[in-house]
């Protein structure tokens, strides 16, 4: 099943998963436990019962018990498979632009940038930049640095001078 978006695979992923750990579970609590809105929650369990990963069996009048049936089991297993090949793939191509970056920031003559953003990609660069040598400087209040920023999966440069911005 394929819903067309990486956040959709990781959610319908979570879903399965915590359906298996607690076939009890109520649609609020995987809704809170998946961070995706109740109805959200709905969508995807009529979707992933009409595809047969999951059965319903009502235990009272608004209980519901969600069981994963072998089915659920395997797309639980594909989807772990896919969501690890683009974790995997998006770990890579970050890496190789972080590496791009900061091999232009050295060719300007900088061995020390300022990292800017808040996902898990800003880890990468870090990491990147440890590895190259170059210094992580946590402040740049007068901008006599070069800013990696990270936004979204979007990986830019900004020189000092504001002159060039390196994106992809």
């Amino acid at each position: 099943m394929q819903f067309g978006t990486t956040d959709s695979m990781a959610h319908t992923l979570k879903l399965l998963e915590h359906i298996q750990d607690n076939p009890d579970i109520t649609q609020a609590d995987l809704a809170a436990r998946v961070g995706i809105a109740i109805g959200t929650a709905n969508w995807y369990l009529k979707r992933l019962t009409a595809k047969g990963f999951v059965k319903v069996k009502q235990l009272q009048r608004r209980r519901l018990r969600y069981i994963i049936t072998p089915q659920g089991i395997a797309e639980r297993s594909r989807l772990a498979v896919s969501y690890l090949e683009v974790s995997m793939r998006l770990y890579r191509e970050t890496r190789a632009e972080a590496q791009r970056l900061l091999a232009h920031a050295r060719a300007s003559g900088y061995d020390s940038v300022h990292l800017e953003g808040q996902s898990d990609l800003i880890d990468i660069c870090r990491l990147t930049c440890l590895e190259q040598g170059v210094t992580v400087q946590e402040r740049n209040p007068d901008g006599h640095l070069p800013e990696f920023r990270v936004d979204g999966t979007t990986l830019s440069l900004i020189s000092p001078e504001n002159t060039s911005d390196h994106r992809d």
